[in-house]
């Protein structure tokens, strides 16, 4: 987490751009990653420089033939020139840098440079000098970049919006990804399930601070695990950004509509771990959904469920936030779709969380969904979630910022062993031929049993005798104050 310093310059920062014409939060995030990364470029050449020395390997700076571009060059520019340099040789340059597979070629590709006046420029390069963006460790990177993305508040079309943290990290907790795991988001938005999986990895292969993944194990990691894709230009490469500043060195993040045929297409059979918060209440064309679907709907909530069912390998494992009608809707779709959830996968948990976690973005109840690919559901673990560690108003006042979730994670270990069946409680289980004697509803409220106090009221004679003396003594205060 960063210190109260760093979130005082990064809101420093957010407020030039703001200020200087740069209003769309998305937008301001996607021309400051540009900036932090024209550092980050010019940092990691003299890393490798210096490495290079050391272990006697030959390394060409990528700066050779192009150094009026490096960061410390041309900052030093004067006023009337910086704008009209960076804009027209810094910026084409670093579309252009590094091999056919550079991830820096490949994130400025139709990148423009949008920073309007060359006064932003200047202040927003001072800032990010005084951030001191160089000396800050890979963790502490990550972290800057998150707490810029933290500012995105506004929700996008269709029902896409950023998902808390604290929520991300319950169900990566719940997936439990692994090195060897290849690991999708099909609607990745900003990336945050990917990362948090990523450090998942990362935290449980360390004893006593150092890492135990081998240079083979590692590489695979950072190359060939992380998948995400997103039908958003801009989140796309936002996505590609935050990967990045996070350590992760080649993640395969595409451009794409995954509910169509078209290409980049998400194989079937194919993820070990699925994590997303896809969007709700989109609506697709029929002629644009892919033919891959057994569904008939144009909901874009049950298509990707049937798209998560599809990509998952045999005993593959997802964790996906859906909103609370695709528990109980009514229709065959609705109906289809939690079948295929408890018939052709393991339901593990269904978890309603209370309808404030997602704002100020949207007051709509959610639940998160936990299944594994292979084999029938037997009975399903339910959890009402009432707290999860801030106020569930539009302010998201911090509590605690743990509420209900060290307690979810705690039971549903402990699930087989404690085998709960008093439906009174806040978790318990319910049979799959109950569940699907209801239409195979899964909404909590179904199968939970609200325990009523019985209150006692006083007989009517006694509250009349009260109310009397309550009129006398407010007869005789009166007449008190009269004397």
């Amino acid at each position: 987490m960063l210190d109260n310093n760093l979130k005082s310059k990064i809101n420093k920062l957010w407020d030039k751009f703001w200020s200087g014409g740069l209003s769309n939060p998305i937008t301001a995030i996607e021309q400051m990653s540009y900036l932090i990364f024209m550092r980050k470029l010019e940092d990691e050449d003299e890393k490798r420089i210096r490495e290079g020395g050391f272990t006697g390997e030959k390394y060409v700076s990528i700066f050779k033939g192009h150094d009026d571009c490096r960061w410390s060059k041309w900052v030093t520019k004067p006023a009337e020139t910086i704008l009209d340099h960076v804009r027209d040789k810094v910026f084409p340059f670093m579309r252009n840098i590094g091999d056919g597979d550079s991830l820096y070629k490949e994130y400025m590709k139709g990148a423009n440079f949008g920073i309007p006046t060359a006064s932003l420029l200047i202040e927003a390069v001072n800032i990010i000098n005084d951030m001191h963006i160089k000396e800050q460790n890979q963790d502490t990177q990550g972290d800057i970049y998150e707490y810029l993305l933290s500012e995105l508040t506004t929700a996008g079309k269709n029902g896409q919006f950023r998902t808390p943290r604290h929520i991300i990290n319950m169900m990566v907790d719940f997936a439990d990804p692994q090195a060897d795991d290849k690991i999708l988001d099909p609607a990745c938005g900003t990336a945050g399930f990917l990362v948090n999986a990523y450090q998942h990895i990362l935290q449980a292969n360390k004893k006593e601070g150092v890492s135990r993944l081998t240079p083979n194990k590692k590489k695979i990691l950072d190359e060939d695990s992380i998948f995400g894709y997103d039908i958003d230009e801009t989140m796309t490469r936002i996505a590609l950004m935050n990967l990045m500043m996070h350590g992760i060195k080649k993640p395969n993040i595409k451009r794409a509509n995954t509910l169509s045929d078209a290409e980049p297409r998400v194989s079937d059979n194919t993820y070990d771990v699925i994590l997303a918060n896809p969007p709700f209440k989109g609506s697709l064309n029929e002629a644009e959904i892919s033919e891959r679907f057994r569904v008939k709907t144009t909901k874009t909530e049950l298509l990707y469920l049937e798209l998560m069912y599809l990509a998952l390998a045999p005993s593959g494992r997802c964790a996906v936030i859906v909103p609370e009608g695709v528990l109980f809707g009514n229709s065959n779709a609705h109906k289809r779709v939690r079948e295929i959830l408890l018939t052709d996968c393991r339901l593990d948990a269904v978890i309603s969380m209370p309808s404030g976690v997602f704002k100020p973005y949207a007051g709509v109840s959610t639940a998160v969904l936990f299944f594994t690919k292979g084999e029938p559901t037997q009975k399903v673990w339910f959890y009402k979630m009432e707290a999860d560690g801030y106020s569930l108003d539009d302010k998201r006042t911090f509590i605690d910022g743990i509420g209900d979730i060290n307690d979810i994670l705690e039971h549903f270990k402990n699930r087989e062993k404690e085998n709960p069946i008093d439906r009174k409680k806040k978790y318990f289980f319910v049979p799959t031929k109950e569940i699907k004697d209801k239409s195979w509803d899964l909404s909590i409220s179904k199968y939970r049993e609200v325990e009523y106090e019985e209150i006692e009221y006083e007989k009517p004679s006694v509250i009349k005798k009260k109310i009397i003396q309550l009129e006398e003594d407010i007869l005789k205060g009166l007449k008190d104050l009269e004397v």
